[in-house]
């Protein structure tokens, strides 16, 4: 495994997506087909039987791939992702011990945070970058315009609720390096191997970042 640095795999792009694979066989033609349109840095979930073997297909078969694990919620789980070779992982929150383990991990961590409490004490553990989850429902661009000024060293990837459209928003905020987003992959395209779909929704995130940059003027 190539360590990368998180802030390094978060600016590889303005939309990680979120990647929830219920069959197995689905895995390497879903990240070739996000590849294909752009997308290197894939969250596969740990919500499903088949997320492992997904990243582990994926790690030994789509080498242009960055191939990280979301929904990490244990120091088991944190080791078994890192024996698989994982780039990164993320979690929905940030328990001590998980970021105990993780203080240990070959793999870096995106952990969690809803609140400014939260986000204190992530700091306070050494995290710049973290993930605001579920990000519309707890407050989404408001929440993190109101925490840019008395938290400044905090950088999130919200997730949560994000579609295109709202995306933009978020993107505009100087405390935001990305986004999470199930829309690259819907279900149905999924389920039916509609990979030209997929990688043609991946084409569409390039003029995210652009049309953000726009908004911030």
């Amino acid at each position: 495994m190539t360590t990368r640095n998180i802030a390094d795999i978060l600016a590889d792009g303005p939309v990680v997506p979120v990647i929830v694979v219920e069959d197995v066989a689905h895995a390497v033609p879903l990240a070739r087909a996000l590849v294909a349109g752009g997308v290197r840095v894939l969250e596969v979930t740990l919500r499903t039987e088949a997320g492992l073997e997904s990243i582990r297909r994926m790690i030994a078969e789509v080498p242009e791939a960055i191939v990280g694990a979301g929904t990490v919620l244990t120091g088991t789980q944190l080791d078994e992702v890192a024996r698989l070779g994982a780039a990164f992982a993320v979690s929905p929150g940030a328990t001590p011990s998980l970021l105990d383990a993780a203080a240990g991990s070959p793999v870096p961590l995106l952990p969690g945070t809803a609140t400014a409490s939260e986000v204190m004490a992530v700091l306070e553990r050494g995290y710049s970058y973290m993930k605001l989850f579920p990000a519309e429902a707890v407050g989404g661009v408001d929440l993190l315009s109101s925490l840019a000024s008395p938290l400044p060293a905090a950088r999130f990837c919200p997730t949560g609720g994000i579609n295109p459209e709202k995306a933009k928003r978020y993107l505009a905020l100087k405390n935001v390096v990305c986004v999470g987003g199930s829309w690259l992959v819907p279900r149905d395209a999924v389920r039916d191997g509609d990979w030209s779909r997929i990688t043609s929704l991946a084409r569409g995130t390039a003029v995210l970042r652009q049309d953000a940059a726009r908004g911030r003027l």
